[in-house]
């Protein structure tokens, strides 16, 4: 009898529904094949800034799809849900914080982690200079990183006809440029900074599409990663630990058709 992991918290962003690049099949997959008592949606889950430019043509039944699985989740596992906003979502700033059913709508949240400790969660985009205080320099780099997701695809499709897996050529393009590696470390020390400030243990985020889990001193950092590129989520067990999981394969259940299972859970190389 096939039985699906259950985690006491999933924390998934930077899933960018209404974008053409989104793995939202792929979410939804993985979604459905796990329980958790607690799901956040940390920011950028619906990215508001493609779907004014564009209008509703880039929306999908299976983006449509992704919010029913949720409804499904709270019905029979009385998941709770709560959706913090970001910044390409940011049109829930005039809702937040907004709380009906099992859905908590808000600006950022502090979670008591099943091990005592307390994790501050936020999206992360207020502590971007570029985007709070260089919103045109946003809008111009969220033009350049999606030709680098259009050639990411193209580079796929190449190496799936070769017979070879998914590989995040935009993610090693990142890691190798010495401006965005500073990038990331600048962006990583301030959220630890701050979660230190506001007397937590820890500092969960995203914005920023790099999975991590570290600690700076004694402050833990997570980061959820994004459902672009990485493909990635955080999970909590019941024992308060913390795991980074990848998804890159799913297989179909033989014994229940309608759930599928994460089988290999570990970053594409």
């Amino acid at each position: 009898m096939f039985l699906r992991k259950h985690y006491r918290t999933v924390v998934l962003s930077d899933i960018h529904l209404g974008t053409a690049h989104s793995k939202v099949e792929e979410v939804s997959r993985f979604l459905s094949s796990i329980n958790c008592d607690r799901l956040i949606l940390n920011g950028d889950i619906i990215d508001g800034w493609h779907l004014r430019k564009n209008g509703t043509r880039r929306w999908q039944p299976a983006h449509t799809q992704f919010f029913k699985i949720l409804m499904k989740m709270m019905e029979n596992c009385g998941t709770e849900i709560v959706y913090v906003r970001g910044n390409h979502d940011d049109f829930l700033d005039n809702l937040a914080p907004m709380s009906f059913a099992n859905i908590r709508v808000v600006k950022e949240y502090t979670l008591d982690g099943a091990n005592g400790k307390r994790y501050f969660v936020t999206h992360g985009d207020i502590f971007d200079r570029v985007t709070t205080q260089m919103r045109w320099l946003a809008h111009l780099g969220d033009m350049g990183y999606t030709f680098l997701l259009w050639f990411n695809g193209v580079y796929n499709r190449y190496r799936a006809w070769r017979g070879k897996s998914y590989y995040s050529l935009s993610q090693r393009i990142k890691q190798r440029v010495k401006s965005a590696v500073s990038y990331i470390s600048d962006f990583e020390t301030t959220l630890a900074r701050f979660a230190e400030s506001r007397r937590c243990d820890g500092i969960i985020c995203g914005h920023i599409h790099h999975p991590d889990d570290r600690y700076y001193g004694q402050i833990h950092y997570l980061n959820s990663g994004d459902w672009v590129e990485t493909m990635s989520a955080l999970t909590e067990s019941k024992e308060g630990d913390w795991n980074i999981v990848y998804y890159a394969e799913v297989e179909l259940d033989s014994e229940s058709p309608d759930m599928n299972i994460v089988t290999n859970i570990a970053p594409a190389s």
